[in-house]
């Protein structure tokens, strides 16, 4: 997979000479993330001397918060919703497979060099094979054309999924996802009008509730999933999900974001410093986090 090797800021040995200071960059929904909690503990058990916090950027400061990585001496930061695919610019260098999916979730920082590079994609990839689902020769429904939409669809293309369609509100953006991982776009709001085998669905909106997108839950309740294997929603942390509560009226598998934030986090910490930490180690701190 482009970009699955990584190079490292740091070497482990400089852990005790500094403490190293890792970020989540967002809007004012960086306070809902798990991975300020599972890192620090994952740190803390591994013996790095570290700490994880969360910044909230307003929009017109996303480029001055890109230049305060360099000022502050980060070690390394996330990047979430909805700022993945307009940091690129801000860059000194980005992965290959970052580059092919057109969106950054981890930044690596070398001296003054900031690497932009995508884990959510080596995530999604590492979640699939822990429950044992194979994309390859099957069809995939793709809902949403953002950062988390293109890392989803390169991993289907990656693991041979035999079709791969992508819903989208704007035509265009999900043009170019669907385009990109040779598949086929849709718009949202026809996509009860067609009509094709679906084996496994990924909800990479930034909506899982009813109260969050009324009408992307009344699509969820009239959507027909006869041959539907597994529904895998990217987002996690909502009391009531309509794509779980689907999941379960239908008896097919369900699995949410918090399954590739354990992978999300392992793999970038591995990128930030080196340390290749059993997976049971994030796992166990996400359990006591929520």
């Amino acid at each position: 997979m482009p970009g699955k090797s990584h190079h490292f800021t740091r070497e482990p040995s400089s852990y005790g000479k500094q403490h190293l200071v890792f970020c989540l960059i967002s809007d004012e929904r960086v306070y809902a993330s798990k991975s300020p909690d599972i890192y620090n503990q994952v740190m803390r058990a591994a013996g790095i001397n570290g700490t994880y916090v969360p910044f909230m950027v307003q929009p017109e400061k996303i480029g001055e918060a890109m230049m305060s990585l360099r000022a502050l001496n980060i070690a390394g930061a996330n990047v979430t919703v909805p700022y993945k695919e307009t940091i690129a610019p801000y860059m000194d260098s980005v992965s290959e497979s970052a580059e092919i999916i057109g969106a950054i979730n981890t930044i690596a920082r070398n001296k003054e060099k900031l690497k932009g590079y995508n884990t959510n994609a080596i995530a999604l990839m590492d979640a699939l094979d822990e429950i044992g689902f194979n994309p390859a020769g099957k069809t995939a429904l793709i809902l949403g054309a953002g950062g988390a939409a293109k890392a989803a669809a390169f991993v289907l293309k990656w693991l041979k999924a035999d079709k791969i369609f992508v819903a989208g509100r704007h035509e265009a953006r999900a043009r170019q996802v669907a385009v990109r991982a040779s598949g086929e776009f849709l718009m949202m709001d026809d996509l009860l009008n067609h009509k094709f085998p679906i084996h496994m669905l990924i909800n990479a909106t930034t909506a899982s509730s009813a109260e969050e997108s009324p009408e992307l839950a009344d699509i969820a309740s009239k959507l027909n999933l006869p041959d539907c294997e597994l529904i895998y929603d990217l987002n996690y942390g909502r009391t009531q999900n309509i794509w779980q509560d689907k999941a379960k009226e239908n008896g097919i598998l369900f699995r949410d974001g918090l399954l590739t934030l354990v992978h999300m986090t392992k793999n970038s910490l591995s990128l930030w410093t080196g340390l290749d930490i059993e997976t049971s180690e994030f796992r166990k701190a996400l359990e006591a986090a929520v």
